[in-house]
């Protein structure tokens, strides 16, 4: 199986657009092929520059890799050629002023100055909030431990982009029912990590949490 090199911004920019309207690298759940993706992805991009790929790569951090199915040569057949060559690049970086003639000075100059005032202006465009939905489990310690007590104190949990939302309880067995929590966060402002570890100092009543699925809005 070969992959590109993620390290190549043109790769990474092109991962990003792949993303922007999936939530995995195939299919509509984690699997090996993220896996084998996520690996060649040495650490977490930029979120300013790829915010697709970022809160990819956060989530699938998160997830028991070992558990996941399907094989890793599936990441290679599901996304399209990521060659870091210099081929056909992005529209917003493509040159608006080029060409064949012989080099001018002074056209150079005013080009220059065109490129830069065109990235400023890009630079200065508000960014879309990119918001995730979450199902969070929450596991007790055993059938007497006080869900209602549990729920609420993990509701009283806050944070800045963190709205939580409508909850149940599934059976997990010998009389015991986990807490599965909808919650929606804005990507940029949340992390799932910090939140489980704020969860999981419920110690009373908290013996374990998961992140059961993750969708990007």
């Amino acid at each position: 199986m070969t992959l590109p090199d993620f390290s190549n911004n043109s790769v990474l920019t092109k991962l990003e657009d792949y993303l922007k309207d999936k939530s995995y690298i195939k299919g509509h759940e984690a699997s090996q092929a993220d896996v084998a993706v996520y690996e060649k992805v040495s650490s977490q991009p930029d979120s300013s520059k790829f915010p697709h790929v970022s809160r990819w790569w956060q989530h699938i951090k998160e997830l028991d890799h070992k558990s996941l199915s399907g094989d890793k040569a599936d990441a290679e057949k599901a996304l399209p050629k990521m060659d870091g060559a210099a081929d056909a690049e992005d529209d917003d970086d493509v040159d608006l002023f080029g060409s064949d003639e012989e080099v001018d000075p002074e056209a150079e100059r005013i080009k220059a100055e065109r490129v830069k005032e065109y990235e400023a202006r890009k630079a200065n465009k508000p960014k879309p909030v990119q918001k995730s939905v979450v199902t969070f489990e929450v596991k007790p310690w055993d059938d007497e431990t006080d869900l209602k007590a549990m729920e609420e104190g993990v509701r009283a949990i806050e944070m800045d982009g963190l709205v939580w939302g409508a909850s149940k309880l599934v059976p997990v067995g010998y009389g015991v029912s986990k807490l599965q929590i909808t919650l929606v966060v804005e990507d940029d402002k949340v992390s799932m990590d910090e939140l489980q570890e704020q969860v999981q100092e419920l110690e009373d009543y908290v013996q374990s949490t998961d992140i059961a699925a993750m969708q990007k809005l």
